[in-house]
Protein backbone atom coordinates (compact mmCIF):
# COMPACT_ATOMS: atom_id res chain seq x y z
CA UNK A 1 0.00 0.00 0.00
CA UNK A 2 2.83 2.38 0.92
CA UNK A 3 4.58 1.61 -2.36
CA UNK A 4 1.39 2.37 -4.29
CA UNK A 5 0.96 5.66 -2.38
CA UNK A 6 4.57 6.65 -2.95
CA UNK A 7 4.27 5.88 -6.66
CA UNK A 8 1.07 7.89 -6.89
CA UNK A 9 2.66 10.90 -5.17
CA UNK A 10 5.73 10.70 -7.38
CA UNK A 11 3.53 10.56 -10.49
CA UNK A 12 1.53 13.56 -9.33
CA UNK A 13 4.73 15.56 -8.76
CA UNK A 14 6.04 14.58 -12.17
CA UNK A 15 2.84 15.64 -13.87
CA UNK A 16 2.75 18.89 -11.92
CA UNK A 17 6.30 19.92 -12.85
CA UNK A 18 5.47 21.16 -16.37
CA UNK A 19 2.56 23.15 -14.95
CA UNK A 20 4.84 24.98 -12.52
CA UNK A 21 7.42 25.53 -15.25
CA UNK A 22 4.77 26.93 -17.55
CA UNK A 23 3.55 29.26 -14.79
CA UNK A 24 7.11 30.56 -14.34
CA UNK A 25 7.52 31.04 -18.08
CA UNK A 26 4.30 33.06 -18.19
CA UNK A 27 5.84 35.76 -15.96
CA UNK A 28 6.13 38.87 -18.11
CA UNK A 29 8.48 40.38 -15.57
CA UNK A 30 10.80 37.39 -15.86
CA UNK A 31 10.55 37.54 -19.66
CA UNK A 32 11.63 41.19 -19.74
CA UNK A 33 14.45 40.66 -17.27
CA UNK A 34 15.65 37.58 -19.13
CA UNK A 35 15.95 39.41 -22.45
CA UNK A 36 17.42 42.46 -20.72
CA UNK A 37 15.19 45.15 -22.20
CA UNK A 38 11.81 46.83 -21.71
CA UNK A 39 10.34 47.77 -25.10
CA UNK A 40 8.03 50.78 -24.69
CA UNK A 41 5.37 51.56 -27.31
CA UNK A 42 4.84 55.30 -27.77
CA UNK A 43 3.79 58.07 -30.14
CA UNK A 44 5.30 61.56 -30.26
CA UNK A 45 3.27 63.37 -27.62
CA UNK A 46 4.67 66.35 -25.75
CA UNK A 47 5.05 66.55 -22.74
CA UNK A 48 4.84 62.77 -22.23
CA UNK A 49 7.05 61.32 -25.01
CA UNK A 50 8.96 63.47 -27.49
CA UNK A 51 12.47 63.93 -28.90
CA UNK A 52 14.99 66.52 -27.74
CA UNK A 53 17.47 68.32 -29.98
CA UNK A 54 19.77 65.28 -29.93
CA UNK A 55 16.98 62.97 -31.05
CA UNK A 56 16.65 61.24 -27.66
CA UNK A 57 13.23 60.44 -26.21
CA UNK A 58 12.33 62.59 -23.20
CA UNK A 59 9.12 63.60 -21.43
CA UNK A 60 7.33 62.60 -18.25
CA UNK A 61 6.41 59.12 -19.47
CA UNK A 62 9.76 58.56 -21.17
CA UNK A 63 11.73 59.54 -18.05
CA UNK A 64 9.52 57.41 -15.81
CA UNK A 65 9.90 54.45 -18.20
CA UNK A 66 13.68 54.84 -18.07
CA UNK A 67 13.62 54.86 -14.27
CA UNK A 68 11.30 51.83 -14.13
CA UNK A 69 13.53 49.86 -16.52
CA UNK A 70 16.55 50.74 -14.38
CA UNK A 71 14.73 49.46 -11.28
CA UNK A 72 14.23 46.13 -13.08
CA UNK A 73 17.89 45.99 -14.10
CA UNK A 74 17.15 46.19 -17.84
CA UNK A 75 17.66 48.63 -20.72
CA UNK A 76 14.80 50.64 -22.19
CA UNK A 77 13.89 50.83 -25.88
CA UNK A 78 11.29 53.21 -27.32
CA UNK A 79 9.31 52.16 -30.40
CA UNK A 80 6.84 54.41 -32.22
CA UNK A 81 3.59 52.55 -32.87
CA UNK A 82 0.33 53.08 -34.69
CA UNK A 83 -1.95 54.00 -31.77
CA UNK A 84 -4.86 52.16 -33.35
CA UNK A 85 -2.91 48.87 -33.09
CA UNK A 86 -1.45 49.21 -29.60
CA UNK A 87 -3.13 46.07 -28.23
CA UNK A 88 -2.08 43.79 -31.16
CA UNK A 89 1.46 45.17 -30.84
CA UNK A 90 1.48 44.07 -27.19
CA UNK A 91 0.03 40.67 -27.91
CA UNK A 92 2.56 40.03 -30.68
CA UNK A 93 5.35 40.94 -28.21
CA UNK A 94 6.62 43.65 -30.54
CA UNK A 95 6.46 45.85 -27.43
CA UNK A 96 6.22 45.09 -23.71
CA UNK A 97 4.25 48.12 -22.58
CA UNK A 98 2.16 51.04 -23.86
CA UNK A 99 3.31 54.12 -21.96
CA UNK A 100 2.17 57.26 -23.70
CA UNK A 101 -0.40 59.29 -21.82
CA UNK A 102 -2.95 56.54 -22.38
CA UNK A 103 -6.49 57.15 -21.15
CA UNK A 104 -7.95 54.30 -19.13
CA UNK A 105 -10.99 53.68 -21.34
CA UNK A 106 -13.20 50.58 -21.20
CA UNK A 107 -11.47 49.26 -24.33
CA UNK A 108 -8.03 49.70 -22.77
CA UNK A 109 -9.04 48.12 -19.46
CA UNK A 110 -10.58 45.13 -21.25
CA UNK A 111 -7.66 44.60 -23.63
CA UNK A 112 -4.69 45.25 -21.34
CA UNK A 113 -3.40 44.69 -17.83
CA UNK A 114 -3.24 48.27 -16.60
CA UNK A 115 -1.35 50.09 -13.88
CA UNK A 116 -2.92 52.34 -11.32
CA UNK A 117 -3.88 55.78 -12.67
CA UNK A 118 -1.04 58.30 -12.36
CA UNK A 119 -2.27 61.47 -14.07
CA UNK A 120 -5.56 63.38 -14.48
CA UNK A 121 -6.62 64.32 -18.01
CA UNK A 122 -9.54 65.48 -20.15
CA UNK A 123 -10.42 65.72 -23.83
CA UNK A 124 -10.07 69.33 -24.98
CA UNK A 125 -11.44 71.13 -28.02
CA UNK A 126 -8.80 73.23 -29.79
CA UNK A 127 -9.79 75.97 -32.26
CA UNK A 128 -8.12 78.98 -33.89
CA UNK A 129 -7.67 81.75 -31.33
CA UNK A 130 -9.50 84.29 -33.47
CA UNK A 131 -12.64 82.10 -33.44
CA UNK A 132 -12.59 81.17 -29.75
CA UNK A 133 -15.52 83.42 -28.77
CA UNK A 134 -17.82 81.39 -31.03
CA UNK A 135 -17.50 78.20 -28.96
CA UNK A 136 -18.77 78.23 -25.39
CA UNK A 137 -20.56 74.84 -25.14
CA UNK A 138 -20.52 71.47 -26.98
CA UNK A 139 -23.65 72.40 -28.97
CA UNK A 140 -21.69 75.30 -30.50
CA UNK A 141 -19.44 72.73 -32.21
CA UNK A 142 -22.24 71.41 -34.41
CA UNK A 143 -21.20 71.16 -38.05
CA UNK A 144 -17.46 71.48 -37.39
CA UNK A 145 -14.94 69.03 -38.85
CA UNK A 146 -12.93 67.65 -35.93
CA UNK A 147 -9.37 66.32 -36.28
CA UNK A 148 -8.58 63.38 -33.96
CA UNK A 149 -5.88 60.76 -33.47
CA UNK A 150 -6.85 57.28 -34.68
CA UNK A 151 -7.88 54.95 -31.86
CA UNK A 152 -7.68 57.69 -29.24
CA UNK A 153 -9.94 58.85 -26.44
CA UNK A 154 -10.24 62.08 -28.43
CA UNK A 155 -11.78 60.17 -31.31
CA UNK A 156 -14.30 58.54 -28.94
CA UNK A 157 -15.23 61.94 -27.48
CA UNK A 158 -15.63 63.44 -30.95
CA UNK A 159 -17.83 60.55 -32.07
CA UNK A 160 -20.16 61.22 -29.14
CA UNK A 161 -20.63 64.74 -30.47
CA UNK A 162 -21.72 63.34 -33.83
CA UNK A 163 -19.44 65.60 -35.87
CA UNK A 164 -17.62 64.78 -39.08
CA UNK A 165 -14.18 63.45 -38.17
CA UNK A 166 -10.76 63.59 -39.80
CA UNK A 167 -8.51 60.82 -38.44
CA UNK A 168 -4.76 61.38 -38.32
CA UNK A 169 -1.82 59.39 -36.94
CA UNK A 170 -0.97 61.56 -33.91
CA UNK A 171 -2.43 64.29 -31.74
CA UNK A 172 0.31 66.61 -33.01
CA UNK A 173 -0.99 66.01 -36.54
CA UNK A 174 -4.50 66.90 -35.33
CA UNK A 175 -3.20 70.29 -34.18
CA UNK A 176 -1.50 70.76 -37.54
CA UNK A 177 -4.85 70.16 -39.25
CA UNK A 178 -6.42 73.06 -37.35
CA UNK A 179 -3.44 75.36 -37.75
CA UNK A 180 -3.45 74.69 -41.51
CA UNK A 181 -7.20 75.24 -41.75
CA UNK A 182 -7.96 71.76 -43.11
CA UNK A 183 -10.04 70.94 -40.02
CA UNK A 184 -12.14 73.32 -37.94
CA UNK A 185 -11.09 72.02 -34.54
CA UNK A 186 -9.13 69.23 -32.87
CA UNK A 187 -10.00 67.05 -29.90
CA UNK A 188 -6.82 66.19 -27.99
CA UNK A 189 -5.65 65.46 -24.45
CA UNK A 190 -5.70 68.37 -22.00
CA UNK A 191 -2.17 67.47 -20.90
CA UNK A 192 -0.93 68.00 -24.45
CA UNK A 193 -3.06 71.11 -24.93
CA UNK A 194 -1.51 72.72 -21.86
CA UNK A 195 1.96 72.13 -23.30
CA UNK A 196 1.41 72.91 -26.97
CA UNK A 197 -1.33 75.51 -27.55
CA UNK A 198 -1.77 79.11 -26.48
CA UNK A 199 0.55 82.03 -25.87
CA UNK A 200 4.23 81.09 -25.68
CA UNK A 201 3.76 77.59 -27.16
CA UNK A 202 4.34 75.92 -30.53
CA UNK A 203 0.76 76.83 -31.54
CA UNK A 204 0.14 80.32 -30.22
CA UNK A 205 -2.56 80.74 -32.90
CA UNK A 206 -4.68 78.01 -31.29
CA UNK A 207 -6.57 77.89 -27.99
CA UNK A 208 -8.42 75.38 -25.80
CA UNK A 209 -12.09 76.47 -25.57
CA UNK A 210 -13.58 73.62 -23.53
CA UNK A 211 -13.04 70.22 -21.95
CA UNK A 212 -15.52 67.52 -22.90
CA UNK A 213 -14.92 65.11 -19.99
CA UNK A 214 -12.48 64.05 -17.29
CA UNK A 215 -10.14 61.06 -17.54
CA UNK A 216 -7.11 59.37 -16.03
CA UNK A 217 -3.89 58.06 -17.56
CA UNK A 218 -2.50 54.58 -16.98
CA UNK A 219 0.14 52.26 -18.40
CA UNK A 220 -0.82 49.10 -20.30
CA UNK A 221 0.77 45.65 -20.46
CA UNK A 222 -0.26 42.32 -21.94
CA UNK A 223 -3.41 40.92 -20.34
CA UNK A 224 -2.47 39.05 -17.17
CA UNK A 225 1.04 40.54 -17.06
CA UNK A 226 2.72 40.76 -13.66
CA UNK A 227 4.58 43.86 -14.88
CA UNK A 228 1.52 45.96 -14.02
CA UNK A 229 1.82 45.08 -10.33
CA UNK A 230 5.59 45.70 -10.47
CA UNK A 231 4.93 49.15 -11.92
CA UNK A 232 2.35 49.93 -9.25
CA UNK A 233 5.00 49.15 -6.65
CA UNK A 234 7.48 51.38 -8.49
CA UNK A 235 4.91 54.20 -8.78
CA UNK A 236 4.32 54.11 -5.03
CA UNK A 237 8.03 54.10 -4.17
CA UNK A 238 8.86 56.88 -6.64
CA UNK A 239 5.96 59.00 -5.37
CA UNK A 240 7.02 58.56 -1.75
CA UNK A 241 10.69 59.38 -2.39
CA UNK A 242 9.82 62.42 -4.54
CA UNK A 243 11.18 61.11 -7.84
CA UNK A 244 7.78 61.11 -9.57
CA UNK A 245 7.03 64.67 -8.47
CA UNK A 246 10.47 65.88 -9.52
CA UNK A 247 9.96 64.50 -13.04
CA UNK A 248 6.41 65.90 -13.11
CA UNK A 249 7.69 69.37 -12.21
CA UNK A 250 10.21 69.18 -15.06
CA UNK A 251 7.45 68.71 -17.64
CA UNK A 252 4.56 70.56 -15.99
CA UNK A 253 2.50 67.44 -15.34
CA UNK A 254 0.09 67.00 -12.40
CA UNK A 255 0.31 63.49 -10.94
CA UNK A 256 -2.12 61.51 -8.80
CA UNK A 257 -1.23 60.73 -5.19
CA UNK A 258 -0.02 57.14 -5.37
CA UNK A 259 -0.35 56.60 -1.62
CA UNK A 260 -4.12 56.85 -2.10
CA UNK A 261 -4.21 53.95 -4.60
CA UNK A 262 -4.20 50.24 -3.95
CA UNK A 263 -0.97 48.62 -5.16
CA UNK A 264 -0.06 45.00 -5.66
CA UNK A 265 3.37 43.88 -4.46
CA UNK A 266 5.67 41.90 -6.74
CA UNK A 267 8.99 40.54 -5.56
CA UNK A 268 11.23 41.62 -8.43
CA UNK A 269 14.18 39.78 -6.91
CA UNK A 270 12.27 36.51 -7.10
CA UNK A 271 11.32 37.27 -10.69
CA UNK A 272 14.96 37.89 -11.54
CA UNK A 273 15.85 34.50 -10.06
CA UNK A 274 13.22 32.89 -12.27
CA UNK A 275 14.61 34.66 -15.33
CA UNK A 276 18.13 33.50 -14.52
CA UNK A 277 17.15 29.83 -14.32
Amino acid sequence: MKKILAFTLALMMLLATPVFAAAEEESDLAYVQDKGSLVVGITEYEPMDYRNEDGDWIGFDADMAKAFAESLGVDVEFVEIDWDYKIPELEAKNIDVVWNGMTLTDEVLEGMECSNAYCENAQSVIVPADAADMYKAPEDLEGLILAVEKGSAGKAAAEELGNEITEVDTQAAALLEVSAGTSDAAVIDLVMANAMVGEGTSYDDLVNVMNLNSEQYGVGFRKGSDLAAALNEFFLASYEDGTMQEIADTYGVAVIDQTATETETVDTADAADVAAE
